[in-house]
């Protein structure tokens, strides 16, 4: 079993090295898998290129990064890491200003073991602030569903989500054709709409995935209900014919 964790970056040079540091600071014993972490500087100038070299030199467990000369769109990003996984290997995203748990990898590899054929699991997760402090009563768990459509039609209707809690098979994520380049928001929630309407209902998983880190310059800052619902219609508009099959309503 192997695990890819898959980080797009820009301007995070503050912030990346504890992204790093937690992904290789994961522990596998007792089960036997390997794992490496593949990181994508969107156009950074902080550093960041200078740092990663650096940090790919030293002994520990593979980082392996590329570097592209001006930003692009995180699912773009996204998809070309993935393109550098193996093709039988479990892809965990994990953003660049988050911290993975040291036995993520584990508890996922152990569910894996425990549902065999299953192609993607979802985990809860922790919010902390910007120097890492948890922050009480934010906490994200993660819902059990019954089938794919009762998930996609929460989903719509704004009461749930999943952002960088699961890990998924590449050959699932190939199966749906990746992200979407083209979305500004939102892609991963995209992603994971398409593995459900193929069919595929994720693992609840009993375990807590990373710390989700809060902070004046997060990608999502400034997301509120009307974003979000605004990002929930695109995405309704590009599956509108199966979602509708399903029963899935149109977000108001």
């Amino acid at each position: 079993m192997h695990f890819s964790v898959i980080t797009p970056t820009h301007q995070r040079r503050a912030l990346l090295p504890e992204a790093v540091a937690s992904v290789r600071a994961s522990i596998s014993a007792p089960l036997d898998f390997s794992f490496e972490h593949l990181v994508f500087d969107n156009g950074s100038r902080d550093g960041t290129a200078a740092y990663l070299r650096d940090a790919a030199a030293r002994p520990g467990p593979p980082l392996r990064h590329w570097h592209a000369p001006g930003r692009q769109l995180a699912g773009h990003a996204r998809n070309q890491l993935i393109r550098q996984a193996p093709p039988d290997a479990w892809l965990v995203p994990l953003d660049d200003d988050d911290l993975l748990l040291q036995r993520t990898l584990f508890h996922y590899a152990a569910q894996i073991k425990a549902h065999p054929g299953r192609p993607w699991f979802v985990a809860d997760f922790l919010r902390v602030d910007e120097q890492g402090r948890y922050l009480p009563s934010e906490d994200y768990y993660a819902w059990a569903f019954d089938s794919p459509s009762a998930m996609l039609r929460a989903i719509f209707r704004a009461e749930h989500f999943l952002q960088g809690n699961v890990c998924y098979s590449r050959a699932l994520c190939d199966q749906v054709g990746g992200y979407d380049g083209e979305l500004a928001m939102a892609e991963d929630l995209d992603l994971y709409v398409r593995f459900l309407l193929a069919g595929h209902l994720p693992v609840v998983c009993p375990h807590v995935s990373h710390l989700h880190r809060f902070h004046a310059r997060n990608v999502s800052t400034g997301v509120d209900a009307a974003r979000h619902n605004a990002d929930l219609r695109v995405i309704y508009q590009k599956y509108r014919e199966p979602l509708g099959a399903l029963g899935v309503a149109e977000p108001g």
